[in-house]
């Protein structure tokens, strides 16, 4: 007759529910109350049972309403990997190696975007908050792109919300990668090229002090953009799009091979289709 009993007092049919993840270890995600007790005894007992299995990376996901559960966690050797507004992630890494846990996501990624007009008249604004507060500098409408939106949707979003202006996105010119910004991250920012759709700005009152269609070289002319990095070429580039063709990267929809699922590519897909038909010929 099998046994009842497990490890721990705890049943073979009260270990924690856990599927397998695509690395070899298994994922846990708390759903029910459960005493301090109980869970001690039953994360042992899985532990033990996933050790023998061989199983390497152990994940827990506790709500926010069962907080109460991650001292005992922590006390058997998890760590905290990252946290969201409604949860907390917990890991453990169970064979004697090196933990190869892929660390916390590193990066946030923030847009500006360059809105020119056919009078050559640039969209700018000037903040509310934040270091140019109270600065006079007029500057590109900038955001942060917001957790599962694609570069060219925040772009368009940022523009509306700060302005009003409804616009189409183009191309990506540039990007800046900086380390060490907001909660220790790295930050990376593209700058991104916009053609206008309607004209009637209507500012956001919370974080835009002024905003208006400004002539681009007056905006180029500002002692600030002149000498500070990022303003200095975002000046050169909206130059150099007013007079000449820069190609940029455009987003190019592609299907993914293992789940189907539809991302964006970015590159200059016009360039690209050139020298395809060219070597084709």
């Amino acid at each position: 007759m099998e046994k009842l009993v497990f490890q721990n007092g705890v049943k073979k049919d009260q270990l924690l529910s856990a599927v397998n993840d695509d690395h070899g270890g298994v994922i846990v995600e708390l759903k029910e109350p459960m005493d301090t007790t109980v869970f001690q005894n039953m994360l042992k007992a899985s532990l033990s049972k996933w050790k023998l299995q061989g199983k390497k990376g152990v994940w827990i996901k506790v709500p926010i309403e069962l907080v109460n559960l991650v001292e005992t966690a922590v006390k058997e050797g998890f760590w905290y990997h990252h946290a969201e507004p409604h949860y907390l992630m917990l890991v453990y890494w169970i064979p004697e190696t090196e933990n190869t846990i892929p660390a916390n996501a590193s990066h946030r990624v923030g847009i500006g975007a360059i809105v020119l007009n056919e009078k050559r008249e640039l969209l700018v604004v000037q903040e509310n908050s934040g270091r140019l507060k109270g600065t006079a500098v007029w500057k590109i409408p900038t955001g942060i792109v917001e957790e599962g939106e694609d570069i060219f949707e925040g772009a368009i979003r940022e523009v509306k919300e700060e302005t009003g202006i409804d616009t189409q996105f183009l191309e990506v010119l540039a990007f800046r990668q900086t380390h060490k910004a907001l909660f220790g991250k790295s930050d990376l920012f593209f700058i991104c090229m916009m053609h206008p759709l309607s004209f009637d700005i209507q500012k956001q009152d919370l974080e835009i002090e002024a905003a208006q269609w400004m002539p681009l070289e007056e905006y180029a002319a500002q002692p600030f953009v002149q000498k500070h990095g990022i303003f200095k070429y975002t000046k050169d580039l909206c130059l150099v799009k007013a007079e000449r063709d820069y190609p940029g990267f455009t987003p190019v929809p592609i299907t993914s091979f293992f789940d189907g699922s539809t991302s964006f590519l970015y590159f200059n897909k016009d360039g690209l289709d050139q020298e395809s038909s060219a070597i084709h010929l």
